[in-house]
Order: C-alpha cells, then sequence, then structure tokens
C-alpha cells in the first residue's frame, strides 16, 4: 500500500504506509491466487455499506495541523477547469467511482489537514455516489466536483503495486531471510509534522532512548531469536522490494498463498537505492526501472547486501485475512484507482485527475494512501494492483505532468468566499 508507495523509474521512492493495526491471523489459503490479468480487469475490492452519517471521530495522525505554508492553502490554490472538460473516460470513472465510495466512511470522519475541506462537505457526494451506477460515474464526478490547482500543478507521479514472493512458514532450504512481524521493544510516539527532532520510533535500553535497529543490525541478527518471524523469503532482492512496497503475497511451497499488510517500521527515512546506484554509474540506460535495478544487484551479489543496507527502513509485517490490500486510510485500495499523496497537500479521499508524460496513468484516482517518500504538492504514488502487468507498470512510472485536485462543491464555494 505504496504505499501509500514506490518502485518507479525514479528509484523506488515510495515505502509504502498502510493500515497501522495488527491484522488477525488466517489460515494460509485465505489470500487469493496471483492476479494475471490487466490492470483494468482486475477485481474491485469490497465496498462498505453505504450509511455515510457524519460521525466525527479522532484519528491521532491528523490531529496535528499543518505549519502555515506547509499545507495545500498555504501553497496557493487556483480555480481549475470544468471537471466536464477533463479527459475521463467510462471505464477510469468507473473505478473512480468504486474506490471513493470505500473511502467515504473514512472522509466524512475525519481532519483535513490541506485546510480545503471540512468533514461534512463531503456527506452530500458520498450519499450520491451510494446510489450511482458505474455507467454514470462520469456524471457524478461533474456534478459534485470542482477542479482546483495546488501551487503551479506540475506533477510527479510514480507507481506501486502488491508483489508476490516465494516464502516458507518456515526455515528451511532456500528459504532462510526472516519476514518479522512487530518487536514488542519498538515504540512508537505521535509527532506534528516536522516539528521535533525526536525519533518517531525508538527503543530503550536501560532507561534512555536509543533508535531502533536499522536494516544492517537487522540483517546482522538483531531480532534473531524472539519469534518474530512470520515466515522465510528464499531471495534478498525480492523480499527488499517487498519491503518497499509494503507488503504483498507471500506464495508458499504447496501453492497456497499468504498476504501480509505493513504493521510498522523502525523509524529511518526511506533511501533510494537506485539513486544511490545512479550516483556511483552502476546503472546503463534503459536499467533504472525497477526491474532493471533487480536484475543488477542479482547479477552482482557481492555488492548487493552493502547496497541493500543503505536503505535503513526497515519493514514489519502482520498477517492478513483481507480480500485486498489497504491503504494508509485503514480502506481498501484498487487497481489503476487508488494513489497515494501527502495528506497535508491532498485531502484523503479525493479524486485526483493527472495528466502525465506516461498515458497510461492520465485520468482519475482517489488519494487512499500515503508513502514516506509521498511528500509535497501535486507528489503521487499511482497503484496498479497485482500481477506481472501491474510489476510492469509500476516499476517503469516516472512521470511528470499536470495535476487537479477534486473538492465537493460546498468547499470551493467556500475558498471563493473566503478569497
Amino acid at each position: 500500500m505504496t504505499a501509500g508507495r514506490s518502485a518507479a523509474a525514479l528509484l523506488l521512492s515510495l515505502a509504502l504506509s498502510a493500515c497501522a493495526g495488527i491484522i488477525p491471523q488466517s489460515p494460509e489459503r485465505s489470500a487469493p491466487p496471483p492476479v494475471s490479468t490487466p490492470v483494468d480487469e482486475q477485481p474491485l475490492p469490497p465496498s462498505p455499506p453505504p450509511d455515510y452519517r457524519y460521525e466525527p471521530t479522532t484519528i491521532p495522525d491528523l490531529q496535528h495541523p499543518a505549519p502555515a505554508g506547509e499545507n495545500a492553502l498555504g501553497a496557493g490554490v487556483r480555480p481549475g477547469p470544468a471537471v466536464a472538460s477533463l479527459s475521463i473516460d467510462a471505464v477510469n470513472a468507473a473505478r473512480a467511482l468504486h474506490a471513493f465510495r470505500i473511502s467515504c466512511p473514512s472522509v466524512i470522519n475525519r481532519g483535513d489537514r490541506t485546510g480545503l475541506t471540512a468533514p461534512p462537505d463531503w456527506v452530500e457526494a458520498c450519499r450520491a455516489a451510494s446510489r450511482t451506477e458505474a455507467r454514470d460515474a462520469r456524471r457524478f464526478f461533474n456534478a459534485h466536483f470542482t477542479a482546483v490547482e495546488i501551487s503551479d500543478g506540475a506533477a510527479f507521479a510514480t507507481g506501486y503495486y502488491e508483489p508476490e514472493i516465494e516464502a516458507s512458514r518456515t526455515r528451511r532450504g532456500d528459504y532462510r531471510y526472516p519476514i518479522y512481524g512487530v518487536p514488542a521493544d519498538l515504540i512508537t510516539r505521535e509527532l506534528p509534522r516536522n516539528a521535533s527532532d525526536l525519533p518517531p520510533v525508538y527503543r530503550l535500553v536501560d532507561g534512555d532512548e536509543r533508535p531502533y535497529f536499522d536494516r544492517e543490525e537487522i540483517d546482522g541478527g538483531a531480532l534473531s531469536g524472539r519469534g518474530l518471524e512470520i515466515a522465510w523469503a528464499s531471495d534478498p532482492v525480492a523480499l527488499f522490494f517487498f519491503h518497499v512496497q509494503g507488503g504483498g503475497l507471500l506464495r508458499l511451497p504447496d501453492g497456497s498463498a499468504m498476504r501480509l499488510g505493513y504493521a510498522g517500521n523502525n523509524g529511518y527515512s526511506y533511501t533510494s537505492i537506485g539513486a544511490l546506484m545512479r550516483e556511483r554509474g552502476l546503472l546503463e540506460p534503459g536499467q533504472t526501472t525497477a526491474q532493471g535495478i533487480q536484475q543488477w544487484l542479482r547479477d552482482h551479489p557481492d555488492e548487493a547486501r552493502e547496497i541493500m543496507q543503505a536503505n535503513r527502513r526497515y519493514i514489519f509485517y502482520a498477517q492478513s485475512s483481507a480480500p485486498a490490500p489497504s491503504g494508509s486510510m485503514g480502506r481498501y485500495v484498487t487497481a489503476h484507482a487508488t494513489v497515494a499523496a501527502d495528506p497535508a497537500f491532498v485531502p484523503l479521499g479525493a479524486p485526483i485527475f493527472l495528466d502525465v508524460a506516461h498515458d497510461i496513468a492520465d485520468g482519475l484516482w482517489v488519494a487512499q494512501d500515503t508513502g514516506g517518500a509521498i511528500q509535497g504538492s501535486n507528489r503521487f504514488d499511482t497503484f496498479w494492483g497485482a500481477g506481472e502487468e501491474a510489476h510492469r507498470i509500476a516499476g517503469g512510472m516516472a512521470s511528470r505532468g499536470r495535476a487537479l485536485i477534486l473538492i465537493p462543491n460546498v468547499s470551493a464555494e467556500r475558498l471563493r468566499r473566503d478569497r
């Protein structure tokens, strides 16, 4: 669930953030088989019941207001073109409508750090979405939303997907690279955005706060012997990219599958190993995709370990019985419809229109996820689902262009009045 992030041509800039709760264990066969269908034909995840009451709740990660100038309102908001004038095809609109419905129970009951909307603004659109047929999706977005441009509208989009790797529940043979659950001594604290030098994640040693173990220390056995192993992978390169994506499917030796969801991280910022490899002159032209980087690492095993450990960030997992992966809203994400964004610049749950150099990413998306590397205005990470086509598209997605945020009409009218 990138998150939100990603294995893109700008070298995997998403460390996908996703639902942080521990998910109950389930049988090995609970996860679906690998998806090999085209991204626009992948099954839609389940949608919640159409009960869109406004009942504000406290979501800690959004209670810290963004500092002045560090949100969408501070970056500048300009009117965009009429939604009806945007190039949105019927299939794209229908998938975006489905993703929007999934987000509605959250978007109407959580804070918005952007300064663009308030939770009650979304109620009318959510109620209308519950009554709208897929064939009328374009008409729905035209009727209920107004397009605005944040800052200069210049966008950069990467891609992520749900990976699948070979693994075993027990250590045996080539299956010797552990996949860990959350350690008991990992302590996380909520911090305002850019408001403290304190690490968000730490451990206590004789009463003193210490940074948590980094990737090199964990690879060296810092967590061994604690019983944290959920499974064991057979390929360290595949496991590293599994960490970059934040979760995915494990294909077990008997052919069954297990879905793992993001459950936490060790508190270090994400480091793009692709950028590091490019700086060292290790990548030839055409190798700067996720697939190209993975091939180089496999071709150079002696150097691969040191390069991967340069990304000190480490992801911990929980087994999931869910029928689809979730984003940081705690809601299911939808292939070719979900996008990760910075919640200080895009209201989570808002539709996004992209017009970028990679035409396959043009059209309507819904902000349902976030990512450690997805920061600032008009920075997005597009989700492509599972399977080889999703891997190929996400791995090559690093595209510049324009972005528009679609906000409820009532929100746009209030912004006009305030100006």
